[in-house]
């Protein structure tokens, strides 16, 4: 299950960081993205999209939670890059 973050503004989908390279989706990434350890938090408009595409493609089920946070820890955290860990 994959938890969708979300505060006032905007929203993101936490995955990891291994299953972005396991989709191949590393360098399709946005800058908008923010990432954390192990774990990516893709933003809702474009990158979350791309993400749920490519596990439609694969067949595989895209099963989501939501989670409110009126001032999430995401906003404090460092864009996606794709080198970085």
């Amino acid at each position: 299950m994959y938890k969708f973050i979300s505060d006032p503004g905007h929203g993101w989908l936490e995955v990891t960081r291994a299953e972005l390279e396991t989709l191949d989706l590393l360098d399709k990434i946005s800058r908008y993205s923010y990432q954390r350890g192990g774990f990516v938090y893709l933003e809702e408009d474009c990158d979350a999209h791309l993400f749920a595409e490519a596990k439609k493609a694969r067949g595989e089920p895209l099963e989501v939670r939501d989670e409110y946070q009126a001032n999430t820890f995401i906003r404090n955290l460092p864009p996606f890059e794709r080198g970085a860990l």
